[in-house]
């Protein structure tokens, strides 16, 4: 199956209240893990590479590997840079053929945090990748696994602020502040529901929440009723395979199979994503004749079977690499000629 954006997904996440996982890639183990997982369970995933992880990933280097055993999932993939607050990171991302691109710009001034969110998705939608933005400030270190505070109120996402981002923007997706932080929380986090309604009823489209890790699945649940439809979840998957490179090196002290270890971590990330795909409520999302099918741009066996009897096959896309080339280039230079203003 081919890689797609997170319109296709987010939008059927949303209508039919689940919410699609992004789970971080380090290594191809976690790759094979994590979709091995989203086959399994029948759903959509979304497969992040954070930019504070590029010291771990060459993106180069991982990227073919990832559109290779995407080509090869029945389900529906989307290739998302997580966090990326560099214009470099994020052409490296588009470079590269990825699909999806977080600007996060919450460490921004307001009205900076528009404009340079604004330029970014100018660029990105110009070549048809979608955009993810944060209003508000997250606790804690993305990609860390130490104690996670959740940031004072003040840092929240806010009701009309988010109304104008969105509108002045034209973002795909939001990630919200709403009392979850990065990281292993210390103590039971207090999420702020009211403000999460709030910013549904005002805002039209998919809510992103950050910092799955450590949350009950009472708050996932009440999240996805209130708009959210992805869910970013990393700490408990790494959490999971250190725990069981740990047990595999107590039980066995003298060994010094490096594969083996490999796979136990692979085992504790696969388990961990199936997990909580069943708790998102994405699980079988992606079974013959799913709402998710009859549109995913990215499904070519849900196209034939909704087909009618006798229709054409629907034509496969031209691969023109100058367009793209061009597509970028004048993107960029319009969003470089924009932040010299």
């Amino acid at each position: 199956m081919a890689l797609v954006n997170l319109r296709d997904i987010l939008a059927d996440a949303r209508a039919n209240k689940y919410a699609v996982g992004s789970f971080n890639v380090v290594d191809l183990a976690s790759l094979e893990a994590i979709l091995e997982a989203a086959e399994f369970m029948q759903s959509p995933v979304i497969l992040s590479i954070a930019e504070v992880h590029f010291k771990y990933v060459n993106l180069e280097n991982i990227t073919p590997a990832i559109k290779e055993v995407a080509r090869r999932c029945s389900c529906p993939v989307a290739l998302h840079l997580d966090h990326g607050e560099s214009f470099e990171a994020i052409m490296r991302a588009l470079r590269a053929g990825f699909t999806s691109i977080m600007f996060d710009g919450s460490k921004l001034a307001f009205d900076e945090n528009i404009r340079q969110t604004a330029a970014i998705v100018k660029m990105c939608h110009a070549v048809g990748v979608t955009v993810e933005a944060e209003l508000g400030h997250i606790g804690g270190a993305e990609g860390g696994s130490g104690g996670a505070v959740p940031p004072p109120e003040e840092f929240y996402t806010k009701v009309d602020e988010a109304v104008r981002f969105v509108k002045e923007t034209k973002v795909d997706a939001l990630a919200v502040a709403i009392g979850t932080a990065h990281g292993l929380y210390k103590g039971k986090p207090q999420l702020d529901f009211e403000r999460l309604k709030a910013l549904n009823a005002a805002l039209n489209i998919p809510l992103v929440l950050h910092g799955g890790t450590g949350l009950s699945n009472d708050d996932f649940a009440r999240c996805i009723e209130n708009g959210v439809a992805k869910i970013n979840f990393y700490t408990g998957m790494s959490v999971a395979a250190t725990e069981r490179i740990k047990d595999k090196l107590k039980s066995s002290p003298e060994s010094y199979d490096y594969p083996g270890l490999l796979l136990e971590a692979k085992a504790g990330i696969c388990r961990t994503v199936s997990e909580q795909i069943d708790i998102f409520r994405s699980k079988g999302m992606c079974a013959p004749d799913s709402s998710l099918c009859s549109f995913c741009s990215g499904c070519v066996i849900p196209r034939k079977i909704h087909a009618p009897v006798g229709a054409p096959a629907p034509a496969a896309a031209a691969s023109d690499g100058e367009a793209l080339v061009k597509k970028i280039a004048d993107a960029v230079i319009d969003v470089l000629r924009q932040m010299k203003k």
